[in-house]
């Protein structure tokens, strides 16, 4: 549970910069960018994927591909979640995308169904429920058609989580490896992104956004490591990892939003909080 844990603290900081950057008025679509090139680096420096042994025929392309073109992508639908839904809708819709690779769990992974973890996934579900919505965002007046991006987000994060699973269940080669290559095509699909938004966007090129953008890319990165680390720790128990790494980021998130951003929890998300450390604790350990 430690690598859910390290993941979980590197998922919660990549959200401070972003919000932080969108508050200070930093282009968070330019932001985004520049957090994969730091993330191959990263990835080359610490861990010297080989790539001159591998048969690239024989690769999960249809696991890379697809997490090369999501990532970057959902990414951007974040972005445009917190614009015009606003920060609360975003993350309702990212927590509750635990459903997908949940349902995945024992579907597609076929994980065997204890009591112990359907306690604490059915406990996970109500912490979910009541930890939502700090606070209330009323400068947002959107209509029900902004549903959209976060409904986007919620299924882009549930299917990026199912297809790191399979990634991580590839061990024909290092996972470092695998990331290696998944970040070096969605730097690529990044930069595609940004020469459409310089030339066809006409926007102005953000210097800000490249240097949040690289911060991004070592929380990004960290995040990315430790979950599939975590994975290769649990393989029989995906939805460990499932839930562990959703709560929490609900728990961390919610002390983060008091402290930094002073935001106000009501007696309805306390009891959410006590529950995410409940399920946490009855999957853990039962």
């Amino acid at each position: 549970m430690i690598y859910v844990l390290y993941s979980v603290v590197c998922s919660v900081i990549v959200s401070i910069i972003i919000k932080l950057a969108r508050n200070r008025g930093v282009n968070t679509k330019q932001l985004i960018v520049w957090n994969y090139p730091i993330a191959v680096l990263l990835t080359y420096a610490l861990f010297k994927p080989s790539l001159t042994t591998l048969n690239y025929l024989y690769l999960p392309w249809e696991f890379y591909i697809p997490l090369s073109i999501l990532l970057p992508t959902i990414f951007v639908f974040i972005a445009l979640a917190i614009q015009y839904s606003g920060i609360v809708k975003t993350e309702i819709a990212m927590r509750l995308s635990l459903f997908i690779p949940l349902l995945a769990a024992f579907f597609i992974f076929h994980e065997e169904l204890e009591m112990g973890k359907l306690a604490g996934i059915s406990v996970g579900f109500l912490a979910i429920l009541f930890s939502i919505g700090w606070t209330k965002d009323t400068s947002i007046t959107a209509s029900s058609k902004n549903w959209k991006y976060p409904l986007i987000v919620f299924i882009g994060m549930g299917v990026i989580d199912v297809l790191f699973k399979q990634v991580a269940q590839f061990t024909a080669i290092p996972y470092t490896t695998s990331m290696f290559i998944i970040f070096c095509l969605a730097m690529f699909v990044s930069f595609l992104y940004l020469g459409y938004l310089l030339i066809l966007d006409k926007q102005k090129f953000d210097v800000r956004a490249l240097f949040s953008g690289l911060l991004l890319g070592v929380f990004n990165f960290g995040n990315i490591l430790f979950y599939m680390k975590a994975h290769r720790t649990l393989p029989d128990n995906p939805s460990v990892v499932f839930t562990g790494m959703n709560i929490g980021v609900i728990v961390l998130g919610a002390l983060v939003g008091v402290l930094l951003f002073k935001e106000k929890l009501t007696n309805l998300n306390k009891i959410g909080l006590l529950l995410a450390v409940v399920s946490v604790l009855l999957i853990a350990y039962l």
